[in-house]
């Protein structure tokens, strides 16, 4: 047994289920939803199979609950982004821009994640649908918001149709940078947010 003056039990849960979650998303990304058993996440997380269901309710809710993990981190990383941004001083422009690198940053680091995220987000026969639908509109938010900022304060035309522009720059990153991991590897990561850089409203 660990000693419990170690790890704290709670910390100990979270480790596991952050083991559980590279695992699912590795598998996952391999060879498809349907494909992947609960037998091979435990055994590719190196615990046992009962472990998985102490921390989820079955292969299902594990993948739910590592959607929702993994776009929280990435709307996190956008927050903070905008925030670091306004800060500076950057304005409307520099928040976006500070927005579109972050995006890629994350999905250079979590490609598996990203790749599942968006094939899922075409899919209609889930039983996370409801889920990704929150998750997304969370993250879309977070760019609504500097745009709705922007547009008050005169850096962008008052018309500007946020919610659109909002899901189009969030679009756009997503798949761009899909694009970059899949076909053009070579390119560096600032080389993409220079690119994208340029389309952005106020530029």
């Amino acid at each position: 047994m660990e000693n419990s003056s170690a790890t704290p039990p709670g910390g100990r849960r979270e480790v596991t289920r952050q083991r559980l979650y590279e695992a699912a998303v590795t598998l996952i990304a391999e060879q498809g939803f349907s494909a992947t058993t609960v037998d091979q996440i435990a055994e590719r997380a190196g615990v046992a199979k009962g472990t998985v269901y102490y921390n989820f309710a079955g292969k299902a809710d594990l993948f739910e609950e590592l959607l929702r993990h993994g776009v929280g981190l990435l709307t996190a990383s956008l927050r903070e982004a905008a925030g670091r941004a306004a800060r500076d001083g950057g304005g409307t422009v520099g928040a976006l821009d500070a927005m579109v690198r972050a995006g890629l940053v994350f999905i250079e680091r979590y490609p598996a994640f990203t790749q599942l995220y968006v094939a899922e987000l075409w899919r209609t026969n889930r039983a996370w649908q409801a889920t990704l639908a929150v998750v997304r509109q969370e993250a879309v938010a977070v760019v609504e918001d500097v745009l709705r900022a922007g547009a008050a304060r005169g850096e962008l035309e008052a018309d500007t149709d946020v919610t659109l522009t909002a899901a189009a720059l969030f679009g756009m990153v997503l798949v761009a940078a899909l694009d970059w991991q899949s076909f053009q590897p070579g390119r560096s990561l600032d080389e993409v947010h220079a690119a994208l850089s340029r389309l952005l409203p106020g530029r």
